[in-house]
């Protein structure tokens, strides 16, 4: 390979400069992560939260980005969102579909069905409020279009204790498999994304609620959730990101209808 050719190469590993970009749940976590990192590759990004602090903070940080508050589970202010990214970019090239909760812990004959409906309308029905008005704007892009779905390490592994979490997770690989089969002739690609153990308050809420209710000490589950993975350390944000921009990268035109893990490879749960 010559000196053109690789740097050929590695051009195909940035996603295009002017990119348009919307970011379910991105101000603030992974989301946050995605948008700083599409935002300093020269995209137009735009990102909805449901924290309203969070997207203050973002739009003070990142000049340019169009940012607003609504819930990815209320359908009527998800259609806002995406028709409002339309009118400020004049259409649509990558839809992240980030947002989730974590849901309840505990036993399944013990999980309040209102936790559990919250958490498959934000995890699973979001994803889907999204994708459904996000894939016209998609059809009439010329930018290697790509919807890119967060998952979960809990979307190809049993989590016992967090039920409602995993059926939405492995909800969603299901999902992005059938989307690649579906709009692949219209040269849409979609992708998930499966982030282990990311570090940050998030996952150390997760930790201590599975402490509590298996009735350990906060050190000891932390140390048991790194033993299940093979690199002993959590991923950051910023890994899972760097994954987001490869997808929408020229290099990736031909990925798609994958579920694609960074974890550190988390053997169990």
């Amino acid at each position: 390979m010559s000196g053109v050719e690789a740097a050929g190469v590695v051009d195909r590993l940035r996603p295009p400069p002017g990119l348009r970009v919307l970011v379910s749940a991105g101000a603030a976590g992974i989301g946050a992560a995605i948008a700083r990192g599409f935002h300093a590759a020269g995209a137009r990004v735009c990102v909805c939260d449901i924290d309203p602090a969070a997207v203050a903070r973002i739009t003070d940080e990142l000049p340019g980005i169009v940012a607003s508050v609504a819930d990815a589970a209320n359908r009527t202010q998800v259609d806002h969102v995406v028709a409002g990214t339309a009118r400020a970019f004049g259409g649509l090239d990558v839809l992240v579909n980030n947002a989730g909760i974590t849901g309840p812990t505990g036993g399944i004959d013990e999980l309040d069905p209102d936790d559990w409906q919250r958490t498959i309308d934000v995890d699973l029905n979001g994803q889907y409020y999204f994708a459904r008005r996000a894939v016209p704007l998609l059809k009439a892009s010329k930018c290697n279009p790509c919807i890119i779905a967060m998952s979960s390490v809990a979307g190809r592994l049993g989590y016992a204790w967090r039920t409602p979490y995993a059926a939405a997770k492995w909800a969603i690989v299901g999902m992005v498999k059938s989307l690649a089969i579906e709009l692949g002739p219209a040269g849409i690609r979609a992708n998930a994304i499966l982030p282990g153990i990311v570090e940050g308050d998030r996952i150390d809420r997760v930790i201590d609620a599975r402490a509590r209710t298996l009735g350990a000490s906060f050190e000891a589950m932390r140390d048991e959730f790194l033993r299940k993975v093979s690199l002993r350390r959590m991923v950051s944000a910023d890994d899972v990101a760097a994954m987001a921009l490869f997808l929408s990268s020229p290099a990736a035109r031909n990925v798609t209808g994958q579920a694609i893990s960074v974890d550190g490879n988390v053997e169990y749960l």
